[in-house]
């Protein structure tokens, strides 16, 4: 059975498509308002829905949730925002609806127990020095005592993401040796997405030349097994052999829906990065960890392992 693919170039309403389209998971943004202004914050630039006036009230945005969930086929939901923690009382009551939650924070927030069935993904980027320019000051001390503070047996899933760029790539074993031996359960590496055009200091001009952070991460996974969440088949696809075979036929796509806020209703962009992401260069956690689970070109470089992953599963069934 081949796998649907989309047209990654552009915006347009995959809500109202029939037959509905079948998505394992969705990513919504829950509020539009943030408490730190990020250097690189895909959602705040110029393009994507964005106003801080267009929340949706709590009654209101989770009926539209149940109705996404039912007509698409979701098991799934990444809660974002904006700080999604900004508004936890609709997340408490959100985490119900769904078997899998993983909320993205800042950690600025002291997280909530939501239960067993949420994973926590924390911001950082790098060691202080490196994240507070990017984050705000005074940001990493205040995420780590957040943390730090977490009782070791806390239900949820605990986990840090970083965004690594061509600044931070050399110095994110310092991160890792902050966290090992906490409540944080591991940290899982993101590589920068940079917008349309962009050249700039945290940006890579394509895929051979962020080969070394991608090396960087590697190199980490094999000093700390257990501790980073990238799998070593997701680390391999993003080589410049196969890196464009993913990003033309992005796996994201076709696994999760995502859900922007616009004019107080569900608007769904480009991609989970919004409007703006040059795709060429994207690098992901979401498209290039989806794309170790499932077929595409790229197999025949980089061998799968043979056993059908249940993503997998779950989008062939739903395509046919």
């Amino acid at each position: 059975m081949k796998l649907p693919v989309f047209d990654q170039r552009v915006a347009w309403d995959r809500l109202s498509v029939e037959p509905p389209l079948k998505f394992p998971g969705a990513m919504l943004n829950v509020t539009n308002r943030c408490n730190l202004t990020c250097a690189h914050c895909f959602i705040y630039t110029d393009g994507n829905p964005n106003d801080p006036a267009h929340d949706i009230p709590d009654d209101e945005l989770l009926a539209a949730v149940e109705q996404v969930r039912d007509r698409h086929g979701v098991v799934g939901m990444l809660w974002m925002g904006g700080e999604p923690m900004i508004r936890w009382r609709l997340l408490e009551r959100g985490v119900k609806l769904f078997p899998r939650n993983v909320i993205t924070t800042n950690g600025t927030v002291p997280l909530k127990d939501f239960g067993a069935g949420v994973t926590y993904v924390v911001s950082l980027d790098g060691p202080r020095d490196l994240n507070d320019p990017v984050r705000g000051e005074g940001v990493y001390d205040r995420v780590r005592k957040n943390l730090l503070a977490l009782p070791q047996d806390f239900p949820p899933t605990v986990q840090i993401q970083c965004v690594v760029t061509k600044q931070n790539f050399q110095r994110l074993e310092e991160l890792v040796k902050d966290f090992v031996n906490t409540p944080v359960n591991g940290v899982a590496f993101t590589f920068h997405v940079p917008n349309e055009g962009e050249d700039s200091e945290l940006s890579w001009k394509d895929a051979a030349e962020r080969e070394p952070a991608v090396d960087a991460v590697v190199e980490l996974k094999k000093r700390y097994p257990g501790f980073v969440w990238n799998s070593s088949r997701a680390l391999e696809l993003m080589r410049p052999a196969t890196a464009k075979m993913v990003t033309d036929n992005c796996p994201a796509l076709r696994t999760v829906l995502p859900l922007y806020v616009e004019n107080k209703k569900f608007t769904t962009p480009k991609c989970c990065y919004g409007n703006n992401g040059d795709c060429d260069r994207c690098g992901a956690w979401v498209v290039f960890a989806h794309a170790a689970k499932l077929p595409g070109p790229w197999d025949a470089v980089v061998p799968p392992s043979g056993e059908q992953s249940p993503l997998a599963a779950y989008l062939i069934a739903a395509a046919e």
